[in-house]
């Protein structure tokens, strides 16, 4: 079997069929069986060893959630058992240090580790963090070999190495919802931008340099170097995420961004739906189509930095993180969600503001998108109140803006809304924008010596633009208003 099988795993089950696949003799016949609990023979495939690769790949035909089960895969006299194997929904969680972040570093981590003994269905992998020049076939390095969550070692085990505290609290959360096992697999690396996990096909779409040279890539500043991986473009693609492409998945977890404040922000609302399309196919492929094209794609909205910074990276890549519309699912990328976590600042963080401790938050926010857009809840709230109209009157000097959802205002005393004044002489300026009344589905602002000549419109528009949980806006569930422009 290929590196990443393993006893204990989680294949994803029914209706998709798995994928597995592994080394053998170039010319030989694998014979794959799966063995029920009773020792029976539920299914047998057999698969020719191509050559020159050496490599074999059997598509099961789709199993009900449940196990366990036993594999054994034979070629002549040898043979491979993996044991205690369960059919459920399997996730990758991807990106940067904040996905990286262990159970161990989060808020309230003694309570999290020693409550995982409770979960011993969502079964948990890491990569090692590796790059490579070249798309690879099979990991190189294994960080945490498929495990059931009993040991805090396996949650725990030390800062930024395994396990994402993110994904596994969105696992437990999905288990607790479904009821089905779940299966989660971690391939993250701190400090790291989206070139590196972008293949060159994904690049070439955006224009970017493919060539793992470049100097504008290599020597880019990080706001934390000191857990810095990779800039080169492709690398972590090549050694992460292609080895992975056969397995079966239900869904993509991503958190990632940070890094792209300080190098290609403004092609980000490129690099980000090219990166989700081309993830797309290559699991559509890898998996010999048992991965579904429009494999569900969840993400994190970056957090904060730096509080009263005067910097707007942190905020164009947001903006840039729903592909410039402000709201996911949209027409540039279907299938998605959100977790908008701008109001989840964390400033004494003790590995720094740019990590924030409550990831509980967070993973409650990306499981009602993937309840709602990757297993259908068409009930769900899942993302907080957005405009859909404004509307200017003129002879009063004040500007309505109507909201998709029912409002609760949390933060009356803050100037989150801006509006960009234009004069003939200078190009416009962004002033504040006072809020004079909010409705249940509308907020007045008065444009004060703005005139009629108002040309744009923004909201939470900071690197820090609210303190936590309070946010002005949210809706009546709790989720907060996304910034826009």
């Amino acid at each position: 079997f290929a590196s990443y099988y393993g006893d204990h795993m989680v294949l994803q089950k029914a209706p998709a069929g798995a994928v597995l696949w592994g080394h053998g003799q170039p010319g030989a016949t694998v014979t794959v069986a799966l063995v029920g609990a009773s020792g029976l023979v539920v299914m047998k495939k057999m698969a020719q060893v191509k050559g020159p690769s050496g490599t074999w790949t059997a598509v099961l035909d789709p199993v009900d959630q449940g196990g366990p089960y036993t594999l054994m895969a034979e070629q002549g006299l040898e043979n491979l058992t993996l044991q205690d194997i369960y059919f459920g929904d399997v996730w990758l969680c991807s990106g940067q240090s904040n996905m990286a972040m262990t159970v161990l570093q989060v808020a309230n981590a003694s309570e999290e580790l020693a409550a995982a003994t409770h979960y011993p269905y969502v079964r948990v992998f890491a990569t090692a963090p590796a790059r490579s020049d070249v798309e690879l076939e099979d990991l190189e390095q294994i960080a945490l070999p498929w495990s059931i969550p009993t040991a805090a070692e396996n949650l725990g085990h030390g800062n930024f190495t395994y396990f994402s505290a993110l994904c596994w609290l969105l696992g437990r959360s999905l288990y607790e919802a479904l009821g089905s096992p779940v299966g989660l697999v971690e391939a993250a690396w701190g400090g790291t931008p989206i070139e590196a996990w972008s293949s060159r096909r994904a690049l070439q779409t955006c224009g970017l340099p493919e060539d793992t040279g470049s100097p504008a890539l290599s020597s880019s500043p990080s706001p934390h170097r000191h857990l810095s991986g990779p800039q080169t473009p492709s690398v972590l693609w090549n050694a992460m995420i292609h080895p992975l492409l056969n397995m079966t998945l239900r869904g993509v977890a991503w958190y990632q961004g940070e890094a792209n404040a300080f190098l290609h922000t403004d092609r980000y609302n490129c690099t980000f739906p090219a990166l989700i399309a081309d993830w797309r196919q290559a699991f559509h492929a890898g998996s010999a189509g048992q991965t579904e094209p429009l494999l569900p794609f969840g993400f994190v909205q970056l957090s904060t930095y730096r509080r009263q910074s005067p910097d707007e990276s942190f905020a164009r890549l947001r903006w840039h993180q729903t592909a410039d519309l402000g709201v996911v699912p949209n027409a540039r990328m279907p299938g998605t969600f959100m977790a908008v976590a701008m109001d989840l600042g964390d400033e004494h963080s003790p590995y720094g503001s740019i990590h924030p401790r409550d990831k509980q938050n967070v993973a409650h926010r990306l499981l009602l998108g993937a309840r709602a857009v990757a297993y259908g809840d068409k009930h769900l709230v899942f993302q907080g109140p957005y405009p859909t109209r404004a509307i200017l009157e003129v002879t009063r000097g004040l500007l309505n803006i109507t909201y998709s959802q029912e409002l609760i205002w949390r933060q009356r005393d803050a100037q989150a809304f801006e509006v960009c004044c234009s004069s003939q002489a200078a190009p416009c300026q962004w002033v504040p924008a006072l809020v004079v009344a909010v409705g249940s589905h509308r907020v007045t602002l008065a444009l004060g010596g703005c005139g009629t000549l108002v040309l744009g419109l923004r909201y939470a528009w900071a690197e820090w633009p609210c303190e936590y949980l309070s946010c002005p806006l949210y809706n009546p569930q709790g989720l907060p208003a996304p910034s826009f422009l």
